[in-house]
This record gives C-alpha cells, structure tokens and sequence, in this order.
C-alpha cells in the first residue's frame, strides 16, 4: 500500500469513527426518573443539573417528573414506568422484604439524605418538650409518610408509651395541628416547619424532635435504579451519577441560583420560601455531620445493617431486610467527583 492509499484508508476510518461517534451522541440513553415529591426546593438537586445540560452531556436523556410519596416512586421504579428515581431507603427496604419474588425490586446506587429528614413537630403550647411527653397525646401524619411508619423505632430508642394516630391528607397534617386537633406531627423538618409558618405559625413556637438527635440514625433518602437497567446499562447509571454529583455540587454552594431550576418548572412556587426549604436540607440531612464523616453519596455498612434490622422490626416485614440487597456503590462516582461537601 503506497502512502496515498495509506491516507485514503485513513481518511475512510476516520470518518467511520466520526460517523459512529456522531450518531451515539444524537441518540442518547432515555432515562424517566421519578422524585419523592412536588416539585419543591430539594428538587433543585435534580433538577438543577437538567438544566444545565449536565445530564445530556452524559450521553443521557433524563425526564424527571414529580411524585406522590417516596413508597410510589419505589413501585413505578419496580414495575419498569421509570428507570430511575428518588426515595426514603426505609420504603425501598420494605418493598424488598414484602416483595421477595419481585422480578425486579429497585435497587438504591446513591446516598442523598445521610440522615432521615423525619422529626416530631409540636406546638410549645403542647406541652411537649421532649420525646416522654409524646405518651398518651394524639399525633398526626398521613398513613405513608415516613416518620410515622418509623416512629416505633423513636418511641423504642426513647422509651415513648403509647400514643394514638390519626390519618389526614399530606395537605392537612400542619393545619390540623394549628387548630389544635392533633397534638403533634411527624414529617420531613424542611417540609412541615415551613408548611407550619405558612398556617400562621411562628418558627420559635414550634418545637422540633429529629429522628438523628433522638438516637435514630436511619437514613434518609437515596437515588435507586432498576435491576434491568443496571444490567443492561451500567454505563448510563454511572453516567447518571456523575452528573447529578456535579450538579448537587453547585446546588450546595448556591441554592438561591440552584432554586431557578425548580421556578422553571412549576411557576408559582414561592423562590425564597423553596431557597429556605433546600437550605434547610442541606443543612439537615445533606451536608450534616454524619455525610461528612462517611462521604457524601457512600453508606456505613453497620449503619445499614443496623438500619435494615431497626425496620423489619418496625415495619413487620414478611421476609427480614438484606442490606446487600437493597444498596450496590459499585456504580458510584470516584471519590474526587464525590467531593462535594463545604467544611
């Protein structure tokens, strides 16, 4: 082969590679991920790096609608309707030891929420100050939320006596307690503190028992992705990480600007009100001490098993929790990517 047959060859293999890299970036990985919740200040986590572009430079193209509860999203994850989302790990552990012959239980790739967001919230006039004081008194929460499926692992961590429940409407847990009905609530803190200050409540006059300050050291929510798609794709879910790590970052160092995001897809939210619910959160559960000590994104595997056996206690499950089960990091980001938390 003389050298002009040489470069026609390379020419011709050039173009081929060209061709070949041209056509993968125009046709992109769909992924529909599902959130826990409204399209509210945490969402921005998400959001954020969706609409910097960050998702779609990864080869993906993520459609990321709101949800209804951390236990649905577990379920639409299950049935094959999304690929991927976010949910409370407790829900995702409970769904794999109530489902033990589900072709296709969700695993969690992502810690997000180190520390459950769950708290107890009262008003002083109460009388409760600290968690005995719950015994006897009538307490309120929709029957899937969070907080009141692990509230016998706080009541056990802190020798509660009984108390009784009532059931309402996510939309009228924090106006319950205003008028007095209900004696307390359970809920995520950056939810129904803000929820209670926009019923007329003042924030000195709340008193707020976190589920991480009372000895529960569950965790909070976590990203999951479908077995199948692990299997099929774990270059997409990688992908999918990596972007979101860098997103979270500057979400974290900027909420006010992350927040824009959030704007853009539902209008009528309140800006500064959902700033102060991320900030809130991040604060909380995102950039708390325990993230920081076990690395943001990464679990403890004693806390995970400890949390595993708190609920299949809690929850009564027909099967006992397998922490391996439920949780893989081998799909995480590189530790530098996973740098993301402000001393």
């Amino acid at each position: 082969m003389n050298k002009r047959q040489l470069l026609q060859s390379f020419l011709a293999a050039s173009a081929l590679s060209f061709g070949l890299s041209s056509a993968f970036a125009q046709t992109p990985t769909p992924i529909k991920f599902q959130l826990d919740w409204r399209f509210e200040g945490p969402a921005a986590l998400f959001l954020h790096p969706a609409a910097k572009g960050y998702f779609k430079n990864a080869g993906l193209d993520v459609t990321i609608d709101a949800g209804n509860g951390s236990g649905g999203t577990v379920t639409r994850v299950a049935s094959g309707a999304y690929e991927m989302g976010f949910a409370d790990l407790a829900a995702l552990m409970e769904f794999h030891a109530n489902n033990p012959d589900s072709p296709n239980k969700p695993v969690a790739v992502m810690m997000v929420y180190n520390n459950t967001p769950a708290s107890v919230m009262a008003l002083k006039k109460s009388g409760i100050t600290k968690p005995a004081d719950l015994a006897g008194k009538k307490l309120g929460a929709p029957v899937f939320d969070a907080g009141r499926r692990a509230f016998p692992i706080f009541a056990k961590a802190n020798n509660v006596g009984a108390v009784n429940w009532t059931a309402m409407d996510p939309s009228l847990r924090e106006t319950m307690l205003v008028r007095g009905d209900i004696d307390a609530i359970t809920g995520f803190t950056f939810t129904s503190l803000l929820n209670l200050e926009a019923r007329g409540a003042k924030a000195a006059d709340v008193v707020i028992l976190p589920y991480p300050d009372y000895g529960v050291k569950l965790y909070g929510n976590v990203i999951i992705a479908s077995p199948k798609l692990i299997k099929e794709n774990p270059a997409a879910v990688k992908a999918f990480l990596s972007a979101f790590a860098k997103g979270a970052k500057e979400v974290i160092a900027n909420p006010a600007v992350a927040i824009e995001s959030v704007k853009a897809r539902d209008g009528i939210i309140d800006s500064k009100l959902e700033t102060r619910r991320l900030q809130l959160a991040i604060d909380t559960v995102i950039n708390s001490p325990d993230a920081r000590a076990e690395g943001f994104g990464a679990v403890n595997a004693g806390r995970m098993a400890l949390m595993a056996s708190q609920v299949s206690d809690a929850f009564n499950t027909k099967t006992r929790v397998s922490p391996d089960a439920v949780w893989t990091a081998a799909l995480l980001p590189p530790a530098a990517e996973l740098n993301i938390l402000k001393k």
